[in-house]
């Protein structure tokens, strides 16, 4: 097989609500899921040394065994004993350390790739043994759908029938934060799930941006807070006249404001590039 190239997307939590910490030491989790169009390349290149190569040309992305995409070929390289090696390019476009599944997209999209290239025939069931083993927000980017419910550490998946395409503003502050960190900072308060995300799925469903800008919520955004007061700042500066909600995504520091058309979100785009570096328009992918 010659190269074969996948897109491999970032995604946003529209709800994250942390429920209890498990005996493992991660915490169950209830949340929604959304991919967006900001992506990142993977390129895979068979090799005939035997050896597993990433290439990244991004400085905080590690090529050697701490990164997920190697982690992920060399699992499956010692499961099935293969004598076969791989070039792996990750041209990376999301940010780093941003709360917005970039590493883990990169581990599901290689898992992905490799089935391909090794052509192993690994099923879905499969696949998502792998992928919980490398990282909780791993599996739901196995699955080809923009919309989806996470539960347990957020690994178990429920693909959500919403066609609903939002538009967003999303700044990326130039902090970098790890969910280790912002889960040991949280003050777990004792929770249960509630009804808000059902009313939430639904409003996304009739794509009420009023009701869903009024449920949007982030259990992790006072750990976030507590770690860097200074986001506070930024998240207000995204608000805007025609913001429906603003919410920091995963364990942060990424922020993104909800808009109801392209043109609202790109409006805010241009002001905000005055104060960030990175800043994007995004829609559901």
């Amino acid at each position: 097989m010659k190269s074969l190239a996948l897109l491999s997307p970032a995604k946003l939590n529209l709800f994250l609500k942390v429920l209890n910490k498990r005996s493992d030491g991660y915490h169950n989790l209830d949340t929604i899921f959304e991919r967006i169009d900001l992506c990142d390349q993977l390129v895979f290149t068979p090799n005939p040394s035997g050896k597993i190569r990433v290439f990244c040309d991004h400085a905080d992305v590690p090529t050697d065994n701490n990164n997920l995409v190697y982690k992920a070929a060399q699992l499956l390289k010692d499961d099935f004993s293969l004598s076969d090696g791989v070039d792996i390019k990750i041209i990376k476009k999301i940010p780093v350390a941003a709360g917005l599944g970039g590493g883990s997209s990169n581990a599901a999209i290689a898992l992905l790739g490799l089935n391909q290239i090794w052509k192993l025939r690994l099923n879905k069931t499969e696949l998502l043994d792998y992928a919980k083993r490398l990282g909780s927000d791993v599996p739901f980017f196995l699955y080809d759908c923009s919309w989806a419910r996470g539960s347990a550490r957020g690994d178990d998946i429920q693909k959500l029938n919403i066609h609903t395409r939002l538009w967003h503003v999303l700044v990326v502050p130039s902090v970098k934060m790890y969910s280790k960190d912002v889960f040991s900072a949280l003050n777990l308060e004792l929770t249960k799930p509630n009804d808000d995300v059902n009313i939430l799925i639904h409003s996304l469903k009739k794509n009420d941006l009023t009701t869903v800008g009024r449920l949007i919520i982030n259990d992790l955004e006072r750990a976030i807070l507590k770690l860097r007061p200074e986001l506070l700042k930024s998240k207000n500066e995204v608000r805007g006249e025609n913001i429906k909600a603003v919410s920091f995504s995963g364990s942060g520091p990424a922020i993104f404001g909800i808009t109801a058309t392209q043109q609202e979100a790109e409006a805010l785009k241009l002001k905000l590039d005055k104060y960030y570096t990175q800043v994007f328009t995004v829609r559901t992918f």
